[in-house]
């Protein structure tokens, strides 16, 4: 228990009732079960909670184990919808192996150190028995797949796109936010207390994730046609971006991370909200469908634009800051190339963002008539639109609470 653990305790929880408050008028029209599936999502929060105040690698694997088995039931939760089933499916199977590879990484390392507490981890690595690299190596290697399928990060994101596009949107949204910021939770506590000593071996495995997560991110999302799909490689895009502070290692970096979280995260709901504002309405999800949404549906389109562009790093909207903090942070920890990958990154993202818009806003819409949004959704997509303009334009509140969270952990290079 810490500060670290309390920034998580408030921002995941309420990361979990914008998803209920989501999910309402979406449950209610689609799904069957509605008191399971607000359950799950009450005992998915907790399971995230755990993960962020982890100590202990068996703790950390058990909430992470739990939350999974959470996730799959509501990827599947749709039972009539076929897409819904293979999407459960497909996240069982996957995310089932995903958990054997770091398991094992789990257990070469206990086998190397004798402990899985994070502080005992560190004491034995700073100060390894001789002929232990190769093990080391093995171990990180396997945890670094393993917790790299749970990030989506490239090139362990083949369960992404089809499990966003089968799961119930408002599943999607609990997994595309919640799931990453507890899973990235995780990883930043787990490298900066346990495997920190261990820099060296780590750092050029992490290297490689953000640079391939970023380019085939966002070129796979420019030949997208469904929106959730689009979402889906555009998360995996900005995984990597986190990624790139996650390979500095140092209080400034982890400080941006945790910044460019919380952007995402409001960033992520907003838009989520408004798909699932637009698909209980028209039932679509094709980019083709979203044709005329600002004659029909103005606060719909107007909320998707802040969103895109702030995903995108356009400056007035929160990802435009979070990215600076990253960017900055990672260049004054010697990846001054990695940051112009990022850049470019940014830039091809902005196309297929406009591509949604421009279907939002230039082409005619192919039924007549308003759109009729519900007040409490309505009332939360207000409310995210104001926290995305909040976080861009004054983010230093924000700096400052995330900044006294990452003093609670221990910086060391070896």
């Amino acid at each position: 228990a810490d500060l670290y653990t309390s920034l998580f305790r408030v921002l995941i929880p309420l990361t979990s009732a914008f998803v209920g408050l989501l999910s309402m008028q979406y449950v209610s029209r689609r799904l069957k079960y509605a008191g399971e599936y607000y359950g799950l999502l009450v005992i998915a929060t907790l399971a995230m909670v755990l993960m962020t105040g982890a100590g202990e690698l068996i703790t950390a694997y058990v909430s992470l184990e739990t939350l999974n088995f959470c996730l799959y039931v509501l990827a599947g939760y749709d039972r009539t919808n076929l897409r819904s089933n293979e999407a459960g499916v497909k996240y069982v199977i996957l995310s089932a192996f995903a958990s054997a590879l770091l398991l094992y990484g789990i257990s070469l390392l206990y086998g190397l150190t004798g402990v899985t507490t994070f502080s005992g981890i560190s004491t034995a690595l700073a100060a390894p028995a001789a002929g232990q690299d190769i093990a080391l190596f093995a171990a990180l290697t396997f945890m670094v797949a393993g917790l790299g399928f749970k990030l989506a990060a490239a090139p362990f994101h083949a369960w992404t796109p089809d499990v966003y596009e089968g799961a119930p949107t408002p599943v999607t949204a609990l997994i595309a936010v919640g799931s990453k910021t507890a899973a990235f939770a995780l990883v930043i506590r787990l490298f900066t207390e346990a495997l920190a000593p261990a820099f060296y071996f780590w750092q050029p495995l992490i290297v490689v994730l953000p640079v391939v997560s970023m380019v085939w991110g966002n070129l796979v999302a420019i030949q997208q046609t469904n929106v959730k799909r689009l979402l889906a490689y555009s998360s995996i895009s900005q995984v990597g971006y986190v990624l790139v502070a996650l390979a500095a290692l140092s209080q400034d970096s982890a400080t941006a991370a945790l910044v460019h979280l919380a952007g995402y995260a409001v960033t992520n709901l907003a838009a989520f909200a408004c798909v699932i504002a637009y698909q209980n309405q028209t039932g679509s999800e094709d980019l083709a469908g979203y044709g005329g949404m600002a004659q029909r549906a103005p606060l719909l389109a107007f909320g998707l634009a802040v969103s895109l562009f702030s995903l995108a790093g356009m400056p007035l909207f929160a990802g435009f800051v979070t990215k600076f903090y990253l960017f900055t942070a990672a260049a004054a920890g010697g990846l001054l190339w990695l940051v112009a990958v990022a850049v470019v990154a940014s830039m091809v993202s902005l196309y297929y963002y406009l591509k949604v818009l421009r279907e939002a806003y230039i082409t005619a819409p192919a039924e007549e008539g308003a759109l009729r949004i519900g007040f409490v959704l309505r009332s939360t997509i207000v409310v995210l639109i104001i926290l995305v303009f909040a976080v861009g334009l004054y983010p230093y509140p924000l700096v400052g609470i995330v900044n006294g969270a990452t003093e609670a952990l221990p910086f060391l290079r070896f």
